[in-house]
């Protein structure tokens, strides 16, 4: 039966933090048993809270109560324990308490554990599925403990460093009006306003804008946003964002802010000096040189356009690619022949048709001659302008894609990615960039209109207005985002403050009227009453824990993830509620036959 805890059974110090200094110190110290070792005459138990490990020692020329109920513990159980610090016998080097270990004089039990489902250890390999149902046990872990504790600091940095910079935070709704941002909203049912829904907000967006036009001049908030689309390793419905907003700043002030907060955050957590200015590239270069508007510049393999050398070559899939507008490019790893079979060429050749692309033309150099799959239909002069333009080389393999560009880059820059791990020439660095001057609109095959690429407030340069309506396609948005190692850690544009330029953008987007003023009439209404220039960004405080943390996937460093189709293994969320809810609410559930016998 578990004790009473009293004021007499307080700690004094965490287990993790007692050194060889405080040797002789009476401590008290709480938490988990990680293991007890019964060694007849002695008894110790590794004791774990979040901070470590500690010994504790026992033996049987001490009270016998004592030694008695240590002998009785078990892993997992919850215990006060109140003793002398000595010098342990045999150092173990492999943990920071290692030279020290607490004599017990005095023991409490305060709860009594069941075996658990699995050890609570980082060496232990358990499924996902049941280390997320018994979450809690998992998060005893040490590696998901020093992940959710590292999340925190950089929560307290960004806190401390924007109040510094003169930031507000100040809280924005949870419950808002519904307006697209690229996802699907999770909605919310009124029961007094039957029929209509609130919807959790995907960005504090249109409210922080809305804090400018108020005078607050410098608004930060660690947002929670909700996102109603597929999960990935990078991705959850719902997440948080450093989510900033500034007045009469300039997109050099934005970056140059976010740039000091990261500067910041890396030093004090990991003493990395993290250079700035950042590097700097645009939307077209960053596609253009690495196939992807969030490039990991760690490594070369870069992009080659070869077009102009094989337009008037033999091979219809060449030329066929530059006579409809599009591109033959290629990438070249070295050294990578001997590592790249034509079975391993094959497996490329299909992630490639996965991506959208039809084939993949190859070229494997490791014998005295390379291995061309196209070479039939090329001369001797062209392939070898094709292998001096992309330095291709003996132990090298070069692979084409032909095609429009939309399909072309990003099939190279996912096969570039794909190739650089396998070969593990990615070094354990920080590359930090900007990405800038994005396309403003995005044309959608599917609905055959112009899309924002970003949101529908962001500020397209100037140069480009006079295009809105005429070219489309050419207009670049006052947009940035930072991205680190191959991951956007933030996105952020300056915003349009003029309302009849906002009116012109809604309606470049397709939209009329009516569903202008039923989705934007408040904020566009507000413009006409002075609005500050203005802009912000939105940094993704998960991800940027993810890759601090050097995590896998954002669950290891969210305390109670989702899974791949949205639900909570451990709580079972979501579920279904009774009728008499459903009726307050005004709604029915349509049943089906995979749903009707749930309840």
């Amino acid at each position: 039966m578990a004790e009473i805890f009293t004021k007499d059974d307080k700690r004094t110090d965490y287990c993790g933090e007692l050194t060889a200094n405080d040797i002789g110190k009476e401590v008290t110290v709480c938490g988990w048993i990680q293991r007890q070792r019964d060694l007849g005459q002695l008894i110790f138990i590794d004791l774990r809270d979040r901070t470590g490990i500690v010994q504790l020692a026992f033996d049987d020329a001490s009270d016998r109560d004592v030694f008695d109920v240590a002998f009785g513990l078990r892993s997992e159980c919850v215990i006060s324990a109140k003793g002398s610090v000595r010098r342990r016998s045999s150092v173990n080097a492999n943990i920071p308490t290692g030279e020290i270990e607490i004599f017990v004089e005095s023991l409490k039990v305060l709860s009594r554990a069941q075996t658990p489902p699995f050890e609570v250890s980082d060496t232990n390999n358990v499924r996902d599925e049941l280390a997320l149902k018994y979450r809690y046990l998992d998060l005893r872990r040490p590696y998901l403990q020093n992940n959710i504790i590292m999340r925190h600091r950089i929560a307290k940095i960004a806190r401390e460093y924007f109040y510094e910079n003169g930031f507000l935070e100040i809280e924005t709704p949870m419950m808002i009006k519904s307006t697209p941002e690229g996802a699907r909203d999770y909605l919310i049912p009124s029961r007094i306003h039957h029929g209509s829904f609130y919807a959790l907000p995907q960005s504090p967006q249109i409210y922080k804008q809305l804090l400018m036009l108020a005078g607050y001049d410098r608004y930060i908030q660690l947002a929670r946003c909700f996102r109603d689309e597929d999960l990935r390793a990078d991705r959850q419905p719902e997440f948080t964002q450093i989510d900033l907003e500034m007045s009469f700043a300039t997109q050099e002030d934005i970056m140059d802010m976010n740039e000091g907060f990261i500067k910041r955050l890396f030093k004090e957590l990991l003493d990395i000096d993290i250079p700035c200015p950042m590097p700097r590239l645009t939307y077209a270069e960053a596609m253009n040189r690495y196939g992807s508007d969030k490039p990991d510049t760690r490594f070369g393999m870069e992009i080659k356009d070869i077009s102009d050398i094989v337009k008037s070559c033999g091979f219809s899939v060449f030329t066929g690619a530059v006579e409809n507008g599009g591109s033959v490019r290629a990438i070249v790893a070295k050294n990578a022949a001997s590592v790249y079979t034509r079975k391993e060429i094959d497996r490329l050749t299909e992630q490639a048709k996965g991506i959208g692309a039809k084939g993949l033309a190859y070229a494997r150099w490791s014998e005295d001659s390379p291995n061309c799959s196209f070479a039939k239909f090329m001369t001797e002069q062209e392939l070898s302008a094709i292998y001096s333009a992309t330095e291709f080389e003996k132990g090298d393999i070069m692979l084409i894609v032909a095609d429009r560009d939309r399909v072309v880059l990003p099939t190279l820059g996912q096969l570039r990615l794909t190739v650089a791990k396998k070969l593990d020439i990615i070094p354990d660095t920080f590359n930090f960039l900007w990405i800038t001057e994005f396309p403003f609109f995005e044309w959608n095959e599917e609905t055959e209109h112009w899309d924002a690429m970003h949101h529908p407030f962001t500020m397209p340069l100037e140069e480009c207005l006079d295009s809105l309506e005429s070219d489309p396609g050419s207009v670049r948005a006052k947009a940035y985002d930072m991205v680190l190692n191959g991951t956007e850690l933030l996105s952020g544009s300056i915003r349009i403050t003029d309302y009849e330029l906002q009116d012109k953008m809604f309606k470049a987007l397709g939209l009329t009227k009516e569903e202008i003023d039923a989705k934007f009439g408040f904020l566009v209404d507000a413009y006409k009453y002075g609005a500050p220039p203005h802009g912000g960004s939105g940094m993704g405080l998960d991800r940027l824990a993810m890759v601090i943390s050097k995590a896998a996937s954002l669950r290891d460093v969210i305390a109670f993830p989702k899974v791949q189709n949205a639900s909570e293994i451990m709580s079972g969320a979501p579920s279904r509620t009774d009728k008499q809810a459903l009726d307050d609410l005004g709604i029915s559930i349509a049943e089906d036959s995979d749903n009707s016998d749930k309840s």
